[in-house]
Parts: structure tokens; sequence; C-alpha cells
């Protein structure tokens, strides 16, 4: 098992220009990278500082599910950061991180979408799904999980934590037939200090935009990579077919009523066939 090399991210991070990953902690195990950042937000960590390990004990997605974390093979990366925005505008970052780890898969992918080569592009499409998933070819390649810090009607903290897929090939029965990895997808020649330092670069980028003009910049990108739109859904009790996102993050379902309703936060259910 190779570990991390943080010297080789740092070298990437100037090479990149990157606005996050200083200071730079690397682990080679630690329980959540999302709990490290927390911590240290707390005491006054800056924005930009970034954790990474080689592997976790008690790696988390979102409602506080388990996250797949073999030691050696993937990224597990959170990130402070401290916008300036009011409480209530802070949820939809979920979805601008999602976007930013789909850009950096997007540009790695980019090859096997070419003309001529091999393997179904189906295959290698990649999607977000509300609110925090990255789809390619329909399975989870990697998730974000956003917690904020508040302090009262402003936001203190906000640690953004990754979860990319990178070398594993092969998952636990539970997760073997809706997980996928960039191995498993055919780029297996990156190592992980360059995705990192891309992800960093492509989330600070995100942060920026999204602190300057919230989801509006991001609204073709949300369109078009939109995996949930024209599915049966149902979320926190509302069922219909998934007719996109609002400006303000929503997930819009279009009832058997004809109602179109906005569903702010919710477990997904997406019906079979």
């Amino acid at each position: 098992m190779r570990r991390l090399d943080a010297e080789a991210i740092e070298r990437e991070l100037s090479r990149l220009g990157a606005s996050l990953g200083r200071p730079l902690s690397v682990a080679v195990e630690t329980a959540s990278t999302n709990d490290d950042a927390r911590r240290v937000a707390a005491a006054g960590a800056p924005h930009g500082a970034a954790f990474l390990a080689d592997a976790q004990t008690r790696g988390r997605g979102r409602g506080g599910r388990a996250w797949h974390s073999p030691p050696g093979e993937n990224l597990y990366l959170s990130v402070v950061l401290r916008p300036g925005l009011p409480a209530s505008g802070v949820s939809p970052i979920a979805l601008v991180m999602g976007l930013a780890v789909a850009s950096v898969v997007e540009r790695r992918l980019a090859p096997a979408r070419r003309p001529g080569a091999s393997g179904d592009r189906a295959a290698s499409e990649v999607r977000l799904k509300w609110p925090n998933d990255v789809l390619v070819g329909g399975r989870k390649l990697a998730g974000i999980l956003v917690e904020a810090q508040l302090r009262g009607e402003s936001v203190s903290s906000v640690i953004v934590g990754v979860g990319l897929n990178v070398g594993t090939r092969s998952f636990p029965p539970e997760l073997s037939a809706r997980a996928t990895s960039l191995s498993l997808l055919g780029v297996d020649d990156v190592p992980r200090e360059v995705l990192a330092a891309e992800l960093l670069q492509a989330l600070g980028g995100a942060a920026t935009r999204f602190e300057a003009g919230g989801l509006a910049p991001f609204a073709d990108d949300l369109a078009r990579l939109d995996w949930l739109r024209g599915r049966h859904v149902e979320v926190a009790g509302v069922a219909g077919v998934a007719a996109g996102i609002d400006p303000a993050g929503h997930l819009l379902i279009r009832g058997a009523d004809g109602v179109l309703r906005g569903v702010a936060a919710g477990e997904v259910c997406v019906a079979s066939g």
C-alpha cells in the first residue's frame, strides 16, 4: 500500500494555484476527516484548512451512514470553508460542491468519450443525484457531506467532506451493484495526490462563485447533470416525477395532480423500472 504523500499534494496545489488546501494535514488513519476538520474549525482554523487520510475507521455519509473507507485506495478529504453567507443561504452549497467534484471526474473520464474510444459511452456519463452524490453510469462514484456550524444568523464555518472512490476494484456485497471507482472506469494512472489537489482547486473555485452569486452561475450544469430529472421519486412524503432543481436548491417534484412542489431535504427513493 502506497501512502498519500503530503509534499506531492502541496506541489500540485501550488502548480494549480488552488485557494484551498493550506494548512494541509494528511493522516495514515483517522476516525473521520469531517470530524477532524470540524474540531479544528471550532478552534479557529482558517478558511482552506484541509484534512486527508489514507483510511477512516468511522467514515460517514449523509444520515450517519457508514462510508466504505479501505486503506490506500481512495480519497477521503475534508476542508474548512468560512463563507460570508447568512445561515439561510448555505444549504445549496452541497449541490455546488457536488458539481465541483463532478467537473474533476468529467475531465478525467473525457478520454473514454473521444471518437473511436472503446467502451459504453452511457457507462461513463457523469451525473449529480440531488443533493450530494456523484454517479457514473448510474453507480455512485463520490459522495459529499456538508456540515455547517452556525452562529446566530450567520455561518461560522462549513465543513465539506468528499469521499471519492479511486482505486477500489472490489466492493462489499451490499455496495457492489451500486458503487464504482475511477479504476473500474478505466482511470487507473492518476496519482491520488494529483486528484486531491484537483478536487481542492475545484471546490475552492466553486465556493467563491457560490458566495458571489448563489446557485445562478451553476444553473446550466445543474440541469445538464441532473440524474433524477424525469424519474419517479418520493422524498419527505412527496411523490411524483422529478422536474429539476429550483434556484434555492430544492428538488422539484410534479405530483400526479400536476402540481409542482419543492423539497428542501430528505432521502430520495427512486422507483425501479
